[in-house]
């Protein structure tokens, strides 16, 4: 039997491995699951190594299959990018894009775009997932991450998608039964709604006063009697009158408009979170990357022609 590694398993490993069992990478492959389970044990049995632990439950890489798995993905990404410049695609977008992108902000305004964006290029198959914090930034899991702040790693290319403010806001009851804070430091006597999202420092708020050289920032520390790592919940706690909550302007822009949510401290900015389209430099090439970071950017551009300047 011959050792080496056989060019359909670069694929089929690099499939397993994201889709995190053998169950589900059979669906994704359209095969049985003890063909996966074969297929893997072929791959072992000639490379002498353990790739998979596998339980009854779950299965997780060895530090072999780690090392298999990096290398396969690069070798992968590697092929594409030489049609790429070969001209093999010529510039229709397709294949296979895999999209990243929180669990709020996925579900409320990126699903909808992909489900237009399937309308117009139909040879492209889109791979969304929704996670509460972002993959790392070095992970080749995904293709093109969907963020909000400026990324912090210069390896990858970030294009910026919108300008996006966070503002302070609670509902007309709970301001009326608790008074409303005029300064930062009032925060602190406050139900602050918390939310764990991102690295962010959990409860520390920071607010800005003035511009330029009179700006001055001050850094509170909120507590509060409920926390959720869900945007969405944490927004429907303070319709229901139960706090304070910092969220972003596109999550309670018409709350706001309806008077349901009253902003608190409107004089006061806190740091931008604006929203990038992120991808490493060597996905710059492939058309479908492209054809998506263009598409969603047009259409944000379109929705928020007025937010050119939201400090």
């Amino acid at each position: 039997m011959s050792t080496a590694l056989q060019p359909a398993d670069l694929g089929f490993f690099s499939t397993l491995a994201t889709c995190g069992s053998l169950s589900a990478a059979a669906r994704e492959l359209g095969i049985t699951t003890p063909a996966v389970s074969k297929h893997l044990a072929q791959m072992e049995a000639r490379l002498g190594v353990l790739l998979v632990n596998r339980t009854t439950r779950r299965m997780s890489l060895t530090p072999e299959g780690e090392l298999c798995l990096a290398h396969a993905r690069r070798i992968l990404g590697d092929i594409h990018d030489l049609e790429q410049l070969l001209g093999v695609s010529r510039s229709t977008p397709r294949g296979l894009l895999r999209v990243n992108a929180t669990l709020g902000f996925g579900r409320s305004h990126v699903a909808p775009l992909i489900s237009r964006f399937a309308e117009r290029h139909p040879e492209v198959e889109v791979q969304l997932q929704l996670s509460v914090n972002p993959p790392p930034l070095t992970d080749d899991a995904f293709d093109v991450c969907i963020r909000f702040g400026e990324p912090p790693d210069a390896r990858v290319i970030a294009r910026r998608l919108a300008p996006n403010r966070r503002l302070l806001c609670a509902s007309p009851a709970y301001l009326a039964r608790h008074g409303t804070p005029r300064t930062p430091h009032e925060l602190a006597q406050h139900n602050c709604i918390g939310i764990r999202q991102g690295e962010e420092a959990y409860g520390l708020w920071r607010l800005t006063s003035g511009r330029g050289r009179s700006a001055v920032t001050e850094s509170v520390k909120t507590r509060g009697s409920l926390t959720t790592n869900d945007g969405e919940i944490a927004v429907n706690w303070a319709l229901d009158g139960h706090g304070i909550v910092m969220r972003a302007e596109w999550d309670v822009e018409r709350y706001l408009q309806s008077g349901r949510l009253v902003q608190v401290l409107p004089e006061h900015v806190t740091p931008d979170a604006d929203i990038h389209a992120v991808y490493p430099p060597r996905h710059q090439l492939a058309a479908r990357v492209r054809a998506f970071v263009d598409f969603i950017a047009q259409d944000f551009a379109q929705r928020f022609p007025s937010r050119g300047d939201l400090t």
